[in-house]
């Protein structure tokens, strides 16, 4: 039986490298026409593999796939792959963990660098033939101002050093891990939000953190703080979002991920002057890219061949006794 893999949508404008990779197994590539989940439950019947970016792999579309054996992301978070379910079909889940690192940290400085300018407004007045210094509130000098990190994995890790260049002081509240050098310890949520000049979210989505930045959380910020979120929208609740930044409750946003995303066409956030909006592309460039396609489909070789990739997200399935592939190695 030939081995078949099924691409659901993919981060680059041509699953290229994804099929260069695959053809080391002589793999047939499926790619989805369009990412709605009956579409994808068909397509996925009698497929060796799914790779995903964002997609939403539901617990429908793994039922659907009887002979998977892994389901691999091309990214880091998984939260549009029904993990639970994959490991109790004993599907091996794997994602992409730091490929992007550079390019996220960069942008997160850029917005930053960005809201705190008031570039925005700025740049759309001037393009459109205006020339008004004193359109936006006065620019925000980051010297000596407070940079709070909601999460210090890799990223969060790596905008330390980008944010300490240009003179600020960098908070954490590390709830059972050591702070990175450098990097002051606030006591709890409450204290960093409180600190914060620049809030800046780098955490993954669970249900723990959903909706972390609620309207409790918002309220304890300064007026004149602002809020930068690369991670993913849902860590924030766009609801009370909104009204804190028309109500000046906070002074701006920054936000490459949203909730929903995208965000309706109409929506309230787009026509705000306080805030600044970029379509998830925090995780781009040219090199990224390739890295990303490239690593995505090299786990699902490993998989296929019988070798563990090192970036499992679900490792228990590995212990279990509806493991698909039992040729699978587990050290």
């Amino acid at each position: 039986m030939s081995i078949k893999v099924l691409i659901t949508d993919h981060p680059a404008s041509t699953p290229d490298v994804e099929r260069e990779v695959l053809s080391t197994l002589g793999a047939e590539v499926v790619v989805a026409p369009s990412t709605d989940e009956a579409t994808l439950a068909e397509l996925a019947g009698d497929v060796d593999a799914i790779i995903t970016c964002f997609a939403k792999v539901t617990d429908r579309v793994l039922d659907a796939a009887v002979r998977c054996r892994t389901v691999a992301r091309t990214g880091v978070g998984v939260d549009n792959i029904d993990v639970a379910r994959a490991t109790q079909l004993g599907m091996i889940v794997t994602n992409v963990p730091e490929y992007c690192t550079d390019e996220v940290a960069d942008h997160t400085l850029m917005l930053i660098l960005a809201l705190s300018r008031r570039l925005g407004p700025l740049v759309a007045d001037t393009a459109a033939g205006g020339w008004d210094r004193n359109l936006t509130p006065v620019p925000m000098r980051l010297r000596g101002k407070t940079l709070a990190l909601l999460g210090t994995g890799t990223i969060g890790r790596a905008l330390i050093p980008r944010a300490q260049a240009i003179g600020m002081d960098v908070v954490a509240c590390n709830r059972g891990r050591a702070t990175p050098p450098g990097v002051r310890s606030v006591p709890g949520l409450a204290a960093l939000f409180a600190e914060a000049d620049v809030l800046s979210l780098h955490l993954p989505l669970t249900p723990e953190t959903e909706g972390i930045i609620d309207r409790s959380a918002l309220a304890a910020m300064k007026p004149s703080a602002l809020l930068v979120n690369t991670a993913r929208g849902g860590l924030v609740d766009t609801p009370s979002l909104t009204e804190a930044l028309a109500a000046g409750e906070i002074a701006g946003a920054a936000l490459d991920v949203t909730e929903p995303e995208p965000l309706p066409a109409a929506h309230r956030l787009r026509g705000l002057p306080n805030v600044l909006l970029t379509p998830h592309i925090a995780f781009s460039s040219d090199g990224s890219l390739a890295d990303l396609s490239r690593f995505a489909a090299g786990n699902v070789v490993g998989v296929l061949r019988g070798s563990l990739p090192s970036s499992v997200v679900n490792p228990d399935v590995l212990e279990s006794p509806g493991l698909r592939g039992k040729g699978v190695t587990h050290s």
